[in-house]
């Protein structure tokens, strides 16, 4: 025999007449409306002030209609073209054409900065023709070539067919070291070009590097906070904190004074006979003072998570465990450190995505071999002016970080983490 449950408030009247679970859902309703009135104001900063920013600066690694909007007659027959014959008279005749308007538009800088992109030289070959473009006659192969000995190279127009696809893999391949030719294929740039993915090893490395000495370092200052007496710990937790209240570029000009060759740390191993005075340590303008100086500056992110796992965790779990004959390493291991756990994921993953992003310290001491990959996507940002390639860059790095925030996930469970 089966029972079915009844919902008490069925067949319920309120005072106005209305049914009760009708009158419920309409309050409810409201309450979630005004609630979600609220945080407009909020998530409208965060759309229109971070993520559409984001999303339109992450489509220029994959979109550039500079060619095909301003040379709009060559450009089809350049898509229809194989890429490997002789450029056809009817593609030069098109090609004057589109020099004349672009000239006369005064847009044949962006169409000559899209061709350089692919091929270098490029740039100058354009304006040049342009200014001549105007008095160029029939046949237009011979004129142009008059004009410049480039055109007749297969190379040039092979970068200009790369060019006129508005939508093109190119610089994503150029962020990975590959090259997109004509055809479609991606060929391995010159060893002596490839440097985009040694960047990201390297910073790959260093933000590996950094989250693991943030543990090593913090973790003990964590477990001493949570078990030392409330006024002690909170004193030493205004110490941890106050490199916050510390603007990062003097932290961080700080650490080029105590580094460098003649600096505090320096002199100290010259009066401990660590190092002779003619031969000091190179702990600046090198991998070497990117690590020291990112680790103390992340390190108060990785103790806080800690921290406030620690502070949760009852001392009496311990104290069972060496109750039940279980040595001191035999507690910590088995009992308190499998708690703290979350606290390490927690900490980990936000040093982790911190330091692969991190710009200003790299800058500073880094030197040549202590650059990141933020370093080259500002260079590309402000000097270069190759906005497409520093998003090309930008979108392989946030792969990178949302693969390891994948893996995270999957080892460790996003639901486990806890930040108190």
């Amino acid at each position: 025999m089966s029972e079915t449950a009844t919902n008490p408030t069925d067949g319920v009247i309120a005072v106005d007449g209305t049914p009760l679970k009708r009158k419920l859902a309409r309050a409810l309703f409201r309450s979630r409306v005004r609630a979600f009135g609220l945080v407009v104001p909020l998530l409208l900063m965060i759309i229109l002030a971070f993520l559409v920013p984001i999303i339109v600066f992450l489509t220029q690694a994959v979109y550039n209609n500079s060619f095909e909007r301003y040379m709009p007659s060559v450009s089809p027959m350049l898509a229809a073209w194989d890429a490997e014959s002789e450029p056809t008279e009817e593609m030069f005749a098109a090609l004057a054409a589109d020099l004349v308007i672009t000239k006369n538009n005064k847009n044949i800088g962006k169409v000559a900065t899209r061709v350089n992109r692919e091929l270098s030289g490029t740039r100058s070959l354009f304006t040049k023709s342009a200014r001549k473009a105007k008095k160029l006659e029939a046949p237009f192969k011979e004129a142009l070539i008059d004009v410049d000995k480039k055109w007749a190279n297969i190379a040039t127009w092979q970068a200009m067919k790369i060019s006129e696809k508005s939508l093109t893999p190119a610089y994503l391949a150029n962020a990975v070291d590959l090259n997109y030719e004509a055809d479609g294929s991606y060929t391995v740039k010159d060893e002596d070009r490839r440097i985009h993915i040694k960047l990201f090893l390297r910073t790959l490395q260093i933000s590996i590097f950094v989250t693991l000495a943030g543990v090593i370092l913090g973790y003990p200052v964590a477990f001493l906070l949570s078990t030392l007496p409330v006024r002690t710990s909170n004193l030493l937790l205004i110490l941890v904190l106050l490199p916050f209240w510390t603007s990062l570029l003097v932290r961080t000009t700080a650490w080029i004074a105590v580094l460098q060759g003649q600096g505090v740390l320096n002199d100290l191993f010259v009066v401990f006979g660590l190092a002779a005075d003619d031969d000091r340590f190179s702990l600046i303008y090198n991998k070497t003072g990117t690590l020291i100086s990112m680790t103390h500056i992340l390190l108060p992110f990785m103790i806080l998570p800690l921290y406030s796992v620690m502070k949760t965790i009852p001392v009496s779990y311990v104290r069972a465990a060496k109750s039940m004959g279980a040595t001191n390493w035999t507690a910590f291991w088995r009992v308190y450190f499998p708690q703290t756990i979350p606290g390490i994921g927690a900490g980990g993953i936000l040093v982790f995505i911190l330091a692969i992003s991190f710009y200003i310290t790299p800058a500073l001491v880094g030197g040549q071999n202590g650059t990141m990959i933020s370093n080259f996507i500002d260079f590309h940002m402000r000097s270069s002016l190759n906005w497409s390639l520093a998003a090309a860059m930008g979108m392989v790095l946030l792969v990178i970080v949302l693969f390891f925030y994948w893996l995270y996930d999957r080892i460790v469970g996003i639901d486990n983490m806890k930040l108190g």
